[in-house]
């Protein structure tokens, strides 16, 4: 059996149908929906797939359209939009069972030399991700043992994700706690040496746990859910060159949530402290049983 990293590596392997069309597959999952990290991953390699492979990623932007079928492929259909010296813009349609469901715009740009650099630096110092407990081992500590349910899950996660604030369990933990939240995250197994895989493949896992800035406070992060969240937009912008199966940080933060919307910003760094790469998401919030 594959490890869940070499499941991730197959998952955003598309299958080219046309010149500029792709297929993905969609896994039968016990998820309402496909997951949105998934749908976004799989667009960028079809975009990525259309280019003449030297320029690297620097931006995405998507939109999420409508809940995907689990289960029932995904066709990516690639609009070439723009070939230039040094930019290359790509725009992506995501259809399922004749139904946009995702549109994805990328651009990829030829690294230059600038003369300059600057970042801000992180912003609090973390412990180091050896240190902390995996998802599974602070559910296990609460619990005694994981459910079936999640079990299975955790054997099927791609990425080893461990919060740098220990998951809270009780409404009265939430209370005046801000709106952050920080994990490492990195991929359980090597992902190759591709650097696109890379890039889809953090693409994939900047979806998991940045809505977790919004809920934080809320409601706790695990256990009986009040409220169902859904990902409207996603932005991501590649400062430097990543792997994903090495540790990065990922910092979270949400500065508003308002009219049933919550807006959330995060930052990738990897051990060194240098900024990889920014998103900026916005999810739907609404109250369970409205």
């Amino acid at each position: 059996m594959t490890n869940p990293a070499e499941r991730l590596v197959d998952l955003l392997d598309l299958e080219r149908i046309e010149v500029n069309m792709f297929r993905g597959r969609s896994p039968e999952e016990s998820l309402q929906r496909v997951f949105g990290g998934q749908v976004a991953g799989q667009a960028l390699v079809a975009a990525g797939r259309t280019t003449d492979g030297d320029r690297p990623v620097h931006s995405l932007h998507a939109y999420f359209l409508r809940p995907g079928r689990p289960g029932a492929p995904i066709v990516y259909d690639v609009e070439r939009v723009r070939d230039g010296r040094s930019f290359t813009t790509r725009r992506v349609t995501a259809v399922q069972q004749g139904r946009t469901i995702f549109n994805l715009t990328a651009s990829f740009h030829r690294p230059e030399e600038a003369g300059f650099e600057h970042q801000l630096p992180p912003a609090r110092e973390v412990p180091d991700p050896e240190g902390l407990p995996t998802v599974a081992e602070e559910v296990r500590e609460h619990l005694g043992a994981l459910p079936e349910a999640l079990e299975r899950m955790a054997r099927r996660q791609p990425f080893d994700i461990r919060y740098v604030d220990r998951l809270r369990w009780t409404q009265e933990e939430t209370e005046g706690a801000d709106p952050r939240s920080a994990v490492w995250m990195r991929a359980v197994g090597p992902l190759g040496d591709d650097p696109l895989v890379h890039t889809c493949a953090l693409t994939y896992a900047s979806d998991m746990t940045l809505l977790d800035a919004v809920r934080i406070p809320v409601e706790p992060l695990w256990g009986p859910r009040g409220f169902d969240m859904a990902s409207l937009d996603h932005a991501m912008w590649f400062h430097r060159p990543f792997r994903a199966d090495e540790w990065f940080l990922y910092d979270q933060e949400s500065p508003i949530a308002t009219g049933g919307r919550g807006l959330a910003r995060g930052r990738i760094y990897d051990r060194g402290g240098n900024l990889l790469v920014s998103v900026v998401q916005e999810g739907l919030f609404r109250r369970l049983g409205e």
